[in-house]
Parts: structure tokens; C-alpha cells; sequence
């Protein structure tokens, strides 16, 4: 575990070894395997035409309130990708998704509805790269089986 003073804002400790490729720093180990092992691959195959690492999308403008300023919000993708069909998709690769990224995530929505933006996470069970909410719900799903399961052995039923 990282000691809590060697964290940064995002819980990433300050040793990038372990995120760095192609001498780009990741956020995340998880963004730079996604990175490695499919926006590469895609641009190798020309699958993928275009991307941008850490896009910048402003959900609300900066503004005044009487005699405060007020900055503006600013959503950071983690890519933006053009596909050779022509799609544009903007992803943001989760682990965990605390209050502050679920809300960024609907101000994203309301502000871009034009846009494709999806989470994605690696769960290797699930087959790798899957949509986060899917996940998700597969995660709950496993977890209310195995808590019936346990009620059921509880109850010494089988």
C-alpha cells in the first residue's frame, strides 16, 4: 500500500515505473494497458485513424456571480478516438468511480449528447475490456448469488 503522503489527488503514488510507456506517463497502469494493448494495436491495423490522449471537453463555461469568478469545468478524457468507419468515440478508462467522476459522467452527457463517451475497465473474468456499468452490474449480481448462497447455507439449506 502507498503510504497516504506519497499519493497524489488521483491515489497514484509518485513512482510512474509502473505507468510509463512509450516515455508517456500515464494516469493509471489500466490506461496505459489499454494504450498498449489496444490503441496501438488499432493504429497498427488502421483500425483507428486518430486519437487524442487527455481531451478536454468544458462542461459548464466559466462565469460571474456578483463579485465572484467562477471557473469553468472541464472533463478530461482519457482518449479520443476516430475509427476507420468513421466513429468517434471518447473514452475514459475506470477502475473505481468515486461521486465527483458519476457526476462529471452526467454533466458530460447533458453538455455533449452528440458524443459516444463510454467507460471502460478490465476485468479479465469477463474477457478484458469491458463496459464499466456492465461490470458493475455483473459484480452485484455475483455478490447477491453468493449471499443467498451463504443465507441458504446458513439455514442449512443446500
Amino acid at each position: 500500500m502507498i503510504p497516504i503522503r506519497e499519493r497524489s489527488k488521483y491515489n497514484v503514488g509518485r513512482d510512474a515505473s509502473g505507468r510509463t510507456y512509450d516515455d508517456i506517463v500515464f494516469d493509471s497502469a489500466m490506461e496505459m494497458k489499454y494504450y498498449r494493448d489496444v490503441v496501438l494495436p488499432g493504429l497498427e491495423s488502421g483500425d483507428i485513424v486518430k486519437f487524442e490522449r487527455q481531451k478536454p471537453y468544458t462542461l459548464q463555461p466559466k462565469f460571474t456571480h456578483g463579485n465572484v469568478k467562477v471557473r469553468a469545468i472541464v472533463y478530461v478524457a482519457d482518449f479520443y478516438i476516430v475509427y476507420s468507419d468513421g466513429r468517434e468515440v471518447v473514452i475514459d478508462i475506470k477502475g473505481a468511480a468515486d461521486s465527483l467522476a458519476k457526476c462529471k459522467r452526467k454533466l458530460f452527457w447533458y453538455t455533449h449528447p452528440e458524443v459516444d463517451y463510454i467507460w471502460l475497465t478490465y476485468v479479465l473474468k469477463y474477457g478484458g475490456w469491458v463496459d464499466w456499468d456492465e461490470a458493475n452490474q455483473r459484480r452485484r449480481a455475483e455478490r447477491k448469488m453468493r449471499m443467498e448462497h451463504k443465507e441458504e447455507e446458513d439455514n442449512g439449506e443446500e
